[in-house]
């Protein structure tokens, strides 16, 4: 029996994370994690949900360009119309007039990525497959054209990606069991964010060891005295022999970046990320080789696939950061992925926010099962805040993340948290905040955002 997308709904939600100062950085002290959330609705069938993530305001030019790509979907005969998940891709992206107001990048790009996750989660559900393993059992031919290579294939012909993912084809099954019995390492990012007090900042260190993590950052950027004392807290509470990363947030120039991290280095961090503005390639390359050893870790604002080539060819990006909702979709995922593994740099995923873990879960997995075939280097970003929301959260053991079973991309949330985030008339939103022990409002933004 063919379905047929019947019409396109998406939602402002907002969830008030400023009360607590949760992921707040040198760039964003009080952000308000937020989603452009769509649902493709299918009448008697399963419906699709996606979403891209922004920080609060900002959130409603999501959705308005989300309903502006809406008609592109609608009437789409299921589920033959999303065999050609690729061709679907250059569908919502070549819109001339579009790609006007801005062409793979934006809040058309990112209206796209929800448009686009929404369609992956419904093609899962209809396979029954969960999006990572739908993705893994794609033959090599089937993943490279996902990607379109007009601006891509100068640093790698399709023909020599397929050859390339042909080569580890035959270690899928095996590296399939070992997610399945062990996991994806995982590093967590809620110890350190820059309002959090010292106290807080330790005992948050603290409770991560008992739980098995290895790999902790910490935002910088602030004050640069302030920085190296945390920085020295935050060593001391881990140990010597556990890996610690920084995030600057893209607060410095280059020369301040560069300067920034020279006493920094003292505590030995693994990467330093987002030293600064997130389109300045050459500037990313010349802090790369000031800081070495210390990697240069960006991504998660870079806005596509044709930025990741340049980043990765001018040697400025030694730790590939993709996000799940800026690049468009798996299909632009994937070929940050395959460009990736050609230049020898690690794919990272940013996470955390609100959903982006769920996602971005199955592009890890995926990135390992597929194309990378190798873990050394490798952690996908982890953030414990608000997974309560979604009906398939993440699930995770000893620092690891476990492999999602559920079919779909683990996108689609409670319909009581639809109704209580939504913005601006949702119960969140409707009375105003009520501080918690030793907090002052005050301190946390004005309300509401």
């Amino acid at each position: 029996m063919s379905l047929t997308i019947e019409r396109v709904t998406v939602r402002d939600l907002r969830f008030p994370t400023s009360r607590t100062l949760a992921g707040s950085d040198a760039m964003n002290p009080t952000p308000d994690y937020s989603a452009a959330y769509v649902t493709l609705v299918t009448g008697d069938g399963p419906a699709g949900h996606g979403m891209t993530f922004t920080i609060g305001r900002g959130n409603e030019l999501c959705v308005a360009a989300v309903r502006a790509l809406a008609p592109k979907v609608e009437g789409l005969v299921l589920p033959e119309g999303l065999d050609d998940m690729g061709g679907l891709w250059k569908r919502l992206t070549s819109d001339s007039q579009l790609r006007w107001v801005g062409p793979d990048k934006g809040v058309i790009h990112l209206a796209t990525a929800a448009v686009m996750n929404a369609l992956w989660d419904l093609k899962a559900r209809l396979a029954g497959l969960p999006v990572w393993r739908l993705l893994a059992a794609m033959d090599p031919a089937e993943i490279v054209a996902l990607v379109d290579w007009t601006w891509l294939a100068d640093a790698l012909d399709p023909g020599e990606a397929r050859e390339r993912l042909e080569a580890k084809a035959p270690g899928r099954a095996a590296r399939i069991a070992e997610m399945e019995a062990q996991g994806y390492p995982a590093y967590t990012t809620s110890a350190g964010w820059l309002g959090y007090s010292d106290d807080r900042m330790q005992a948050l260190a603290a409770a991560a060891l008992a739980e098995g993590w290895s790999h902790f950052k910490m935002k910088v950027g602030g004050d640069p005295a302030d920085d190296l004392r945390r920085a020295r807290l935050l060593r001391a509470a881990i140990g010597p022999d556990r890996q610690l990363m920084m995030d600057a947030n893209q607060v410095w120039g280059v020369a301040g970046a560069i300067a920034a991290m020279r006493p920094l280095a003292e505590v030995s961090p693994w990467w330093i990320e987002e030293p600064t503005h997130p389109d300045d390639i050459l500037g990313h390359a010349a802090i790369a080789r000031a800081v070495a050893p210390v990697r240069v870790a960006t991504g998660e604002h870079c806005a596509n696939a044709v930025m990741f080539k340049q980043f990765l060819q001018a040697g400025a990006m030694g730790v590939c950061q993709l996000d799940a909702c800026r690049l468009a979709g798996p299909n632009e995922a994937v070929a940050v992925m395959l460009l990736a593994e050609k230049f020898g740099v690690p794919v990272c995923p940013h996470a955390g926010g609100v959903g982006l873990c769920e996602i971005v879960q199955h592009l890890a997995f995926f990135d390992y099962v597929a194309v990378s075939a190798g873990l050394e280097g490798r952690v996908l970003e982890y953030v414990d805040h608000l997974h309560g929301h979604f009906l398939d959260p993440v699930r995770m053991r000893n620092g690891r993340y476990l492999p999602p079973e559920s079919p779909g991309y683990s996108i689609a949330m409670h319909p009581e948290s639809l109704a209580e985030h939504r913005f601006p008339d949702g119960a969140a939103w409707a009375a105003p905040p009520v501080a918690e022990a030793g907090e002052d409002l005050d301190e946390v933004g004005d309300w509401p955002v």
